[in-house]
């Protein structure tokens, strides 16, 4: 049945929305590129199953930083994807360095750009050694802020210069960049006082900011609500309080809330199927007999089905886990 939202807008403005050409290029590309392999089985299946992994949010796997930076829905799959992987990491209790948690996301994007982690890893740490410790918990949630609205907070942070520096916020330009790679600008660290820059002001201009931005935003109305409750506040420390906030995580639809975090009941059911499946392929030496593995009866194993994956950078990574509540260890919670 359609959505009222389909029938609402014109079918280009629709198809530019959920960034449909985008997909459309990309499948076609893989298509040409494995055109003998996908020969075999049709190319309704190669697209039918295409688009399953998209709407699954499978399709982002070991794909390269351009593609999975380029929607919306990628980038909420990415976040999605890396919790459900390494959701261990926090249960366990582990704390990890900014350069580990950068090898992990780059077991699933290979390219993906240290400089973004280190941003992420800031807003825990306020600035503190980039050596520090850190929980899952703490940075996911930072992660997902950084990552996801990258260019906002790219915006964010020259109109706290300019509220610094006494320039006008409304001459700032909004980031155009599709690459990540943004130009560099001096850290609001590095010229801030330590009381920041008045609340009010700040979100009047942000909110003209979402008004005028083509890029995702946090609710306005989210914004405020952060902003509302204090009467002067720092850039990271105003990163750090999105990061924190429930209402934005909801929002953004990708992770459960931090008390959930470590649980993933489908992942786990999953799981349980793997290992009863594997505990049943063991098979006990019956007693006096020579102990030869040539006598033993043979099984074949079961085929787990699983999500299709493109076919461009297929590879198989067995990091499968589960997430922490424990704090960073310099993080100001």
């Amino acid at each position: 049945m359609l959505s009222p939202e389909r029938l609402s807008l014109p079918g280009p403005e629709y198809l530019a929305q959920r960034h449909v050409l985008t997909y459309m290029e990309d499948a076609v590309s893989q298509l040409l590129e494995n055109r003998e392999d996908i020969s075999q089985y049709g190319i309704a299946r190669f697209f039918t199953e295409y688009f399953n992994s998209v709407r699954q949010g499978t399709h982002i796997l070991f794909r390269e930083f351009s593609f999975i930076q380029a929607t919306p829905h990628n980038r909420a799959s990415f976040l999605r994807t890396f919790w459900r992987c390494f959701r261990a990491v926090g249960k366990n209790g582990d704390l990890l360095t900014v350069k580990e948690y950068h090898c992990l996301l780059q077991l699933l994007c290979p390219d993906f750009p240290m400089e973004l982690t280190q941003k992420a890893a800031r807003i825990v740490l306020m600035d503190d050694a980039m050596d520090c410790l850190m929980s899952f918990s703490d940075f996911l949630f930072a992660f997902q802020i950084q990552f996801y609205y990258s260019e906002f907070l790219e915006s964010v942070a020259a109109i706290y210069q300019d509220l610094l520096t006494g320039k006008n916020p409304n001459t700032v330009i909004v980031p155009t960049s599709s690459s990540g790679q943004h130009r560099s600008r001096l850290a609001p660290s590095e010229c801030s006082p330590l009381d920041g820059v008045e609340a009010s002001l700040f979100y009047h201009c942000l909110e003209s900011l979402c008004d005028r931005s083509k890029y995702s935003c946090p609710p306005s109305a989210l914004v405020k609500e952060v902003l509302s409750s204090v009467q002067r506040l720092t850039f990271y420390g105003f990163l750090m309080a999105l990061a924190k906030h429930h209402g934005i995580n909801r929002a953004l639809g990708a992770l459960p809330d931090k008390g959930d975090l470590l649980l993933d009941p489908p992942m786990d059911q999953e799981l349980e199927k793997l290992l009863s499946q594997v505990s049943g392929l063991s098979i006990s030496t019956p007693a006096g007999s020579s102990g030869d593995i040539a006598n033993l009866p043979t099984r074949t194993s079961p085929r787990i089905s699983s999500p299709w994956k493109p076919l461009h950078h297929r590879q198989k990574v067995n990091t499968e886990s589960d997430g922490s509540t424990d704090e960073t260890e310099s993080s100001e919670n």
